[in-house]
């Protein structure tokens, strides 16, 4: 007898569904690529790439694109949701967390704008490769309506950055904040508010103390 699945214990999670995907490609000795043109798409669809939107917001695949998939293998649903549950039983970092305003003082981050020292809380997020990642609590409203207060972002100090990337920034005279990378030059970079009500920002590179792109929101 198959033993029916609780579909309330299947966490569908953004970071689950996309490693599901993944391990049923691995399944059917296919790479992510191969797997997309298998079922008809386009060979970048489940590119690690397209995973996150260029504003920072996680990417979904789509339902009609799961189907294609697993008429493409012939996998079933059952199997699929199979791997989606166990994809969630694993291991999950323990990232540093900080209120975005706290962010700002002293002593939270080295010159490299890693996080270090005592006065961190913690948030479980999934294992990822750059050991240095963390999380920053928005507060207020300044950065609306793209984060809220009390969204939580995850921020990467190893990411490459490219202009349009969202970022968090951290001057000299310890002012940090969160904009979007219009420009960047030798002498200085060009930030965009996310808030309207907000000016951009134009930074001469002497003043920066780091920079750091976001990599995910709780969103």
């Amino acid at each position: 007898m198959v033993k029916q699945m609780d579909m309330k214990q299947v966490r569908l999670s953004h970071f689950e569904l996309w490693s599901a995907i993944d391990a049923l490609a691995q399944r059917y000795d296919l790479s992510t690529s191969g797997l997309a043109k298998k079922a008809g798409l386009d060979a970048t669809s489940f590119n690690k790439s397209k995973r996150i939107a260029p504003d920072g917001k996680p990417r979904w695949p789509s339902t009609e694109s799961i189907a294609k998939i697993l008429d493409a293998t012939g996998a079933s649903l059952d199997e699929f949701i199979s791997m989606v549950a166990s994809t969630s039983l694993r291991t999950v970092r323990q990232l540093p967390l900080i209120g975005l305003a706290q962010a700002g003082t002293g002593g939270f981050f080295d010159d490299g704008g890693f996080p270090v020292g005592n006065g961190w809380d913690e948030v479980n997020f999934p294992s990822i490769e750059d050991d240095h990642t963390y999380a920053l609590e928005v507060t207020g409203d300044s950065m609306q309506p793209l984060f809220r207060d009390g969204d939580i972002i995850i921020v990467s100090p190893n990411a490459a950055i490219r202009r349009g990337d969202r970022i968090v920034v951290k001057t000299l005279q310890g002012e940090i904040m969160a904009k979007e990378l219009k420009r960047r030059t030798s002498r200085m970079i060009e930030l965009r508010s996310m808030n309207n009500e907000h000016p951009d920002r134009v930074i001469p590179v002497e003043q920066l103390d780091w920079i750091a792109r976001i990599i995910w929101s709780s969103q």
